[in-house]
């Protein structure tokens, strides 16, 4: 690698400070990929780690603008509608992190990007330092596994897991049922240092009255009729790990009590035993029911509900992320393809099919769709799903003439043209948010349709 000071080609960048050399040069000792940028968003180098993680080869990154390389903007991120942490970070003084979805080798990944503020003597902002960790546990590209997701419903509870994975504080995964509760869950513990322990998960639901104690704790020999031998407890299965308890608002009344003093004291024993045992997890919940409500009506002990639910994370319904609908309608059929039990033909959906699709409000979200496309496949003889492989109710939903609430099914929206987007542009003389929600769209995605106009405008 070049030195410091000098971009790949050997050209020297003759404002950069010796402060900020030296600081690049330490920088090449951090095991995250890191750059250094100027306060004009134009980076002013980048460490091995970097250079090994997002370089590519015959591309300078040093020199370019972040916004060029990370997101293929000809705009800063806030004017493209995005987060941009250097804005914030200058507003603040101070540090600030987000999730982006950057461009990279691999192509698009998700990455959690922590910008901090160099000042020199005078407390001037001279220099930047942005740190990029790339997420492992989720895709914004069709996946055959693990969580795939772009919107910024399902980026905001992205950004959340990634903050809170290195910690030991209990999570509570809250959502509607069929959002992909244990993907998250095993996401989370992917993402903390227990990754290499066991991920054991319970369904409380699942699980009576009579037997949870003992499924919890384990038990020893002749602690009661039928128990032969000594097991062990899923807390003891999950020693070193992540215990992930699925619907725990379904733990009986009795059982809540035991399941607090577990993890206030971190200790337990087995049924039969008076022997003590001590407990390593970390814990994560999760229930689609309201547990606040619960509380107030004496279904739910107060005290465990405020112990489980110290970083409470909402797990978008498919309707609040409806964007995304073409992206794991592909993967779940990506993912269906691969099964065993399948031939490795993987289906396409029709372009009126996939409409259908997204304007459906799915109240049994992506276990629901994962279902639908199921069957559909099956019925695809060619290997295309149509509108009519799809389930007649749900034609039947999104197709009726009556206005229907959101939550329950809409008419499918129509695209506005390019030539209506050119129109409402060049009359609206306000913010681009401004024009954005009149249109009903978000600004990235006004911003990216205003490019493309642009651009080909350049072209013609």
């Amino acid at each position: 690698m070049t030195s410091p000071d000098l971009t790949p080609t050997g050209s020297p960048l003759p404002d950069i400070a010796p402060d900020v050399a030296a600081l690049v040069s330490y920088l090449e000792y951090d095991p995250l990929p890191a750059i250094v940028l100027d306060p004009h968003y134009r980076i002013l180098a980048a460490n091995r780690a970097y250079q090994r993680q997002f370089g590519v080869e015959g591309q300078a990154h040093v020199g370019r603008r972040c916004y060029q390389v990370s997101h293929h903007y000809d705009v800063p991120c806030d004017q493209a509608g995005e987060h941009c942490p250097m804005k914030r970070a200058a507003e603040n003084r101070g540090a600030d992190r987000v999730l982006h979805i950057h461009h990279t080798p691999r192509g698009p990944e998700h990455v959690d990007v922590e910008l901090r503020p160099i000042f020199d003597a005078r407390s001037e902002i001279i220099a930047y330092v942005e740190r990029l960790a790339t997420v492992r546990g989720a895709s914004p590209r069709t996946s055959a596994e693990g969580l795939v997701g772009r919107a910024t419903a399902f980026n905001d509870a992205i950004s959340a897991l990634q903050r809170v994975a290195p910690s030991t504080l209990p999570v509570l995964l809250l959502g509607e049922s069929g959002t992909g509760k244990e993907l998250f869950a095993h996401a989370l513990h992917e993402a903390s240092d227990r990754a290499q322990r066991p991920f054991v998960v319970v369904d409380c639901s699942g699980i009576t009255e009579t037997l949870f104690e003992s499924e919890l704790f384990g038990f020893e020999k002749g602690a009661f009729t039928g128990a032969t031998g000594r097991k062990q407890g899923v807390v003891e299965t999950a020693q070193g790990g992540t215990l992930f308890l699925d619907e725990i608002g379904d733990v009986p009344l009795s059982i809540q009590v035991k399941l607090l003093r577990l993890i206030e004291s971190g200790t337990f024993r087995r049924v039969g035993s008076t022997e003590t045992q001590r407990a390593d997890f970390r814990l994560v919940a999760a229930t689609h029911k309201p547990l606040e409500q619960m509380v107030a009506a004496g279904q739910f002990r107060s005290d465990l509900y405020f112990r489980i639910s110290a970083f409470p994370i909402h797990l978008p319904a498919v309707r609040e992320r409806s964007e995304d609908i073409p992206l794991l309608a592909d993967s779940i059929l990506e993912r269906i393809a691969s099964a065993k039990y399948r031939s490795s033909r993987k289906a396409t959906i029709s372009p009126d099919a996939l409409a259908l699709l997204r304007a459906y409000a799915w109240p049994g979200n992506i276990r629901e769709l994962r279902n639908v496309l199921e069957r559909a496949s099956l019925l695809a003889d060619d290997g295309v799903i149509r509108p009519e492989q799809l389930p007649e109710a749900l034609r039947r939903e999104v197709l009726s003439p009556v206005e229907k609430p959101s939550a329950t099914g809409f008419a499918a929206p129509r695209k506005i043209t390019d030539a209506e987007l050119a129109r409402a542009a060049a009359e609206c003389g306000g913010k681009r948010s401004e024009l954005a929600a009149r249109l009903g769209m978000s600004e990235r995605t006004l911003y990216r349709r205003l490019k493309a106009l642009t651009d080909a405008a350049k072209d013609a």
